[in-house]
């Protein structure tokens, strides 16, 4: 069994694996950072954060699995989570012809706060999440940590195998979520700065992103009413 500093590590390792694939987070993220400022960027990545430190709370009073008993409520977060990825694709529409180069000034940074926090609360992938594997975190256990990398986790399984039920691994967790949040709007900052065009580059691609999960969730909503 891996050591305590070996499982806040590999709790680190696992928050980043998480954190860093593709999504709508990160399309906002993304948007916020190269139109708005790297200050956008980190607090739309904190409301993210914050949704899963509430995901957290209640699954520790065991109120997730409560919700997902109701066979109604992960079609209409599906639904609810797919009109607002195509509501907020509208505005990263918006935001790629209105900007013309990178700045520090446009939106306070509530509003990718605001973004991410509501479209997180209704995603049901991340309520899945800590229905699953969430629940593994805080019940004593074993985890199987690199398995559940993204496109890779079949080839790394069994590599790193950390105690569940750690405080350790809790906040090795939460950690390597805010490296992401901290690193991710920073880069685009940086790569923002010395291209021009990368911000109504980002804010268009942002909203592909968007309007494709938003169209994926609307049909899975869909299709689970039926």
């Amino acid at each position: 069994m891996a050591s305590l500093p070996i499982t806040a590590l590999a709790g680190v390792i696992f928050g980043l694996a998480l954190a860093a694939p593709p999504g709508p987070m990160n399309a906002i993220i993304a948007e916020e950072s190269v139109v708005s400022g790297w200050t956008a960027g980190f607090r739309a990545g904190l409301g993210a954060m914050l949704a899963d430190a509430i995901f957290f709370v209640l699954t520790l009073a065991g109120i997730v699995a409560v919700l997902d008993r109701a066979p109604i409520v992960r079609p209409v977060l599906y639904l609810a989570g797919g009109c607002l990825m195509l509501y907020f694709a509208l505005g990263a529409v918006r935001e790629a012809r209105a900007a013309t180069s990178f700045t520090e000034t446009g939106r306070t940074a509530a509003t990718g706060f605001r973004k991410t926090l509501v479209l997180s609360l209704t995603n049901p992938y991340q309520i899945g999440f800590w229905l699953t594997v969430g629940v593994g975190l805080l019940e004593p256990g074993t985890l199987d940590v690199l398995a559940y990398a993204p496109a890779i986790g079949e080839a790394l399984a069994g590599t790193l195998i950390v105690q569940t039920g750690s405080p350790a691994l809790l906040l090795g967790f939460f950690g390597g979520i805010a490296v992401w949040i901290v690193a991710y709007p920073a880069a685009l900052v940086a790569a923002g700065r010395r291209v021009d065009a990368f911000a109504p580059a980002v804010a268009a691609l942002s909203a592909v992103v968007l309007v494709g999960f938003g169209a994926l969730f609307l049909v899975l909503g869909t299709l689970r009413l039926t």
